[in-house]
């Protein structure tokens, strides 16, 4: 059928009326018809496996879905400047929250002297998840980057601007097609070269998504999504003697502890207390129908594990 141009149909524009995260976004499948005068409406989008969901521009408490039915949430990060782990631990928590399988890709690797040294660094805030060295200028990591669209599966590429999204876009498919922008040596940023997401199909493999570059990460996050991001430090919470334990200097606290030692660092928990200060607040800003929302939403991901 090729590509299509379509206008919302009239269920369309009401679903979209009461809930925006019912409009489609980039990896939708979608129905639509064809009418007698050459027209063709959207007529409804269909049920989403997985959804990456940002907090919405105005603050509502509706949220943005940055793409839909992704198998795979690749967090894109440079190694020069040195990355940011807090900003990684907040795109681990984007991933796990949408129900798909994050991975951590590190680019620019041949720009610093030690990548296997700052990959272990990432390592120690991404537990669990796989992390690629990937260069786009001496081919390195690219292969593994492009096994994980295997089988046909979606790819979703996200993370700050001058990352170097678009560039491994480019060398996924052998071919410019996406524009590349410079990034300033003071502070790494780039522009914004990617002003839309952008789904491109990789003959005899599976589909890729570039979004734009995120300047901040807002959450609509749940509790599950942070403990996707932060095993380890759940782990010691649920072993505190009582499940109300603040991790400050309660008896029987299994946290404190662990940061005394030397085997929790003292940024990370602070950075997880944070998000689940911020987990809860999005819990408690909800309308009872997103409320019916999410828990289908979390209902239908459990089923999917």
């Amino acid at each position: 059928m090729g590509a299509v141009r379509a206008s919302y149909g009239g269920d369309m524009l009401r679903a979209g009326a009461a809930d925006r995260m019912a409009l489609p976004a980039v990896g939708d499948w979608a129905a639509v018809r064809d009418w007698p005068d050459d027209r063709v409406t959207l007529e409804a989008v269909l049920p989403r496996r997985t959804a990456i969901v940002r907090d919405s521009a105005d603050r509502t408490s509706q949220g943005q879905v940055v793409a839909a039915n992704v198998d795979v949430v690749a967090i894109v990060e440079h190694l020069d400047p040195d990355p940011d782990l807090g900003r990684i631990e907040r795109l681990l928590v984007l991933a796990w929250g949408s129900g798909a399988q994050p991975v951590v890709v590190l680019t620019k690797p041949d720009l610093v002297p030690d990548p296997d040294g700052m990959r272990a660094e990432v390592a120690a805030v991404a537990p669990g998840v796989e992390i690629l060295l990937v260069s786009a200028v001496s081919g390195t990591g690219v292969d593994e980057l492009g096994a994980l669209l295997r089988n046909g599966r979606t790819l979703a590429l996200v993370g700050p601007s001058g990352a170097g999204k678009s560039t491994l876009t480019n060398a996924l498919l052998g071919v410019d097609v996406m524009p590349t922008g410079s990034v300033r040596a003071r502070d790494g940023r780039g522009r914004h070269t990617t002003t839309h997401r952008e789904l491109v199909v990789l003959p005899g493999r599976g589909v890729l998504i570039d979004t734009p570059g995120l300047r901040a990460v807002g959450l609509v996050a749940d509790d599950d999504a942070v403990a996707g991001a932060f095993p380890d430090v759940e782990a010691l919470a649920a072993r505190c003697r009582f499940r109300d334990c603040t991790h400050e200097a309660e008896p029987g606290c299994a946290v404190r502890p662990a940061v005394e030692d030397g085997d929790l660092d003292e940024d990370r928990l602070a950075r997880w207390r944070n998000l689940r200060r911020e987990a809860a607040r999005n819990a408690a800003h909800r309308t009872p129908g997103d409320r019916r929302a999410v828990v289908a939403d979390l209902e239908a991901r459990r089923h999917r594990r």
